[in-house]
């Protein structure tokens, strides 16, 4: 049988070996998926997880629950050596092994793109994966508990602020449901009081939302200033140094939460540890029909899709254009990419990828929204209502549909759930502890718990 290997298991990994299952006929080819978290992220709901409006394992689609007949490998690819068809992989237990193939479907993802600001490092969450979400939602409602416990002063006010960089969707969404779930909290936290809330969200360009038109965008900032929020346009953070931001206007501030969606970088994987052909920015080349390399100079056994993919545009009237990353663009790649697999194995025609945008939407918080196709643009709570029955018949599988439609139905009954569970990557905190409350304190943060680990662990 021949040997398809599929690095990464996000939409378009996860959607082109959901579609191999259906197509592959029994013994004519063997599917392996290599992917470190062992699930797909449906990562439009992330904003809405970190202001708990949908529940973190909701998010995640299991690989091994929907991809009955692929063999599941959970480790990361560390290097592409497409000349020899072998991947090395490191497992959970940092060991590396060579896994050989006939033909590898790249669909790695991107990752978080940062820069090297003062304090960034050690004080931002990044928004690319359940767990960062959780943490995000956590953060906000340990700042409540203590900052309702504290006088009105600085320390006070910096738990009670909330900045995030980036005006992308991801940005804009995570920022507009983050200020839906604080202003929602003061029914609970009477000791607080809405003008002590102080939301930043900071972009570097002069604009918002850049896949929607110049109107909509603009919409978008004075509506989230009219509730309460400062939006920093052409504005770069220049340093985060605990907790205390600086922003190039010389405006700064202590913040409690600082999340960076400034936009995605290539993965290391690709851009750095293959022999594959990558462009300038550290993309896989590949040709219309996803196929690795260009038409004068194919690769043979070798494709590419999704967010680490340079995937011509051909619905954009621009020659030369990319498609975006997104998730319309990688679900319907990994389609495709899965019939051209399959057509190729049986020496038929495959076809390119071109697919016409169906619009953009964001949500902005509970009941806040914007919604633009062409030139019909929908804001406030029909465009939030068309985003929530849009992801909820997009995101994968009958049974995750089920499980989100529940938890939004429970959230219209009893309202939002705001129980923080900030110690549950550290279970053992507590029984190391023996009741010290000084460890048990949430605000004395992981490094406690972990030095306590890893003394218990020395004896």
């Amino acid at each position: 049988m021949r040997r398809i290997l599929i690095i990464g298991g996000g939409y378009a990994g996860f959607y082109t070996a959901w579609r191999l299952e259906k197509r592959l006929r029994r013994g004519e080819a063997e599917v392996t998926l290599v992917d470190p978290r062992g699930y797909m992220t449906y990562q439009p709901f992330l904003p809405e997880l970190t202001a708990g409006s949908v529940e973190a394992r909701h998010v995640a689609v299991s690989l091994r629950s929907h991809l009955r007949r692929t063999r599941i490998v959970t480790a990361h690819a560390t290097a592409i050596d497409h000349a020899h068809r072998t991947v090395t992989v490191r497992t959970p237990d940092g060991r590396s092994r060579p896994i050989t193939y006939d033909t590898i479907v790249v669909t790695a993802g991107a990752v978080t793109r940062t820069f090297p600001i003062p304090g960034l490092s050690d004080e931002a969450i990044g928004l690319k994966n359940v767990e960062e979400a959780v943490a995000i939602r956590d953060r906000l409602l340990l700042s409540f508990d203590h900052a309702s416990a504290l006088p009105p002063g600085p320390e006070r006010a910096k738990l009670l602020t909330v900045t995030v960089v980036g005006g992308g969707f991801t940005g804009v969404e995570t920022f507009g449901e983050l200020l839906s779930l604080a202003t929602s909290l003061l029914r609970s936290y009477p000791e607080i009081s809405f003008p002590e809330l102080s939301f930043h969200l900071v972009e570097a360009t002069d604009r918002v939302l850049p896949e929607v038109t110049d109107g909509p965008g603009r919409w978008v900032v004075r509506h989230l200033e009219e509730r309460g929020a400062h939006v920093h346009l052409g504005t770069q953070v220049v340093s985060a140094e605990q907790g205390h931001v600086v922003l190039s206007t010389g405006e700064s501030f202590a913040t409690g939460l600082l999340v960076w969606a400034a936009g995605l970088g290539t993965n290391p994987v690709v851009a750095s540890h293959t022999d594959l052909p990558v462009d300038e920015r550290g993309l896989v080349q590949v040709r219309a029909d996803l196929r690795v390399g260009t038409d004068d100079e194919p690769v043979p056994d070798a494709w590419a899709a999704g967010d680490n993919a340079a995937v011509p545009d051909l619905a954009s009237p621009v020659p030369g254009t990319y498609t975006v990353p997104n998730a319309q663009h990688a679900v319907r790649q990994g389609k495709l990419l899965a019939a051209n697999l399959v057509a190729d194995l049986r020496g038929k025609k495959v076809r390119p990828y071109k697919h016409h945008s169906l619009g953009t939407i964001a949500t902005l918080g509970m009941w806040h929204g914007v919604f633009q196709s062409g030139p019909l643009v929908i804001k406030g709570p029909l465009a939030w209502l068309i985003h929530r029955g849009y992801h909820v018949l997009a995101v994968p599988t009958w049974e995750r549909k089920v499980r989100v439609l529940l938890v939004w139905a429970a959230a219209v009954l009893f309202g939002r759930d705001i129980v923080a569970l900030p110690t549950v990557q550290r279970p053992r905190e507590a029984f190391l502890a023996g009741g010290d409350p000084d460890v048990l304190n949430p605000a004395a943060g992981a490094d406690v718990g972990q030095e306590l680990v890893g003394a218990n662990d020395d004896r």
